[in-house]
């Protein structure tokens, strides 16, 4: 599984509107990122109570990343 379809696993799991999660990979020199979009009545289920669902898929995307790999982050975008 790719950090893309762990990201869009995760997030269509939460979200009342799966269709509408778009999830991309941007990869720069030094870094990769996950670009994670939902329907706006969906943001506030990815992003959770102080960001703690937000923080939780980002702590298992690091986890899931290998350790000689480029470092991988997500960013919610609204």
């Amino acid at each position: 599984m790719t950090m893309v379809e762990l990201v869009r696993y995760m997030a269509a799991s939460l979200v009342d509107k799966p269709d509408k999660v778009d999830v991309r990979e941007i990869e720069n020199e030094e870094d990769i990122v996950i670009e994670l979009r939902v329907d706006p009545d969906d943001m506030g289920k990815v992003i959770g109570k102080q960001g703690r669902i937000a923080k939780a898929i980002r702590t298992i995307v690091k986890g899931a990343t290998p350790k000689d790999g480029k470092p991988v982050s997500v960013e919610i975008i609204e």
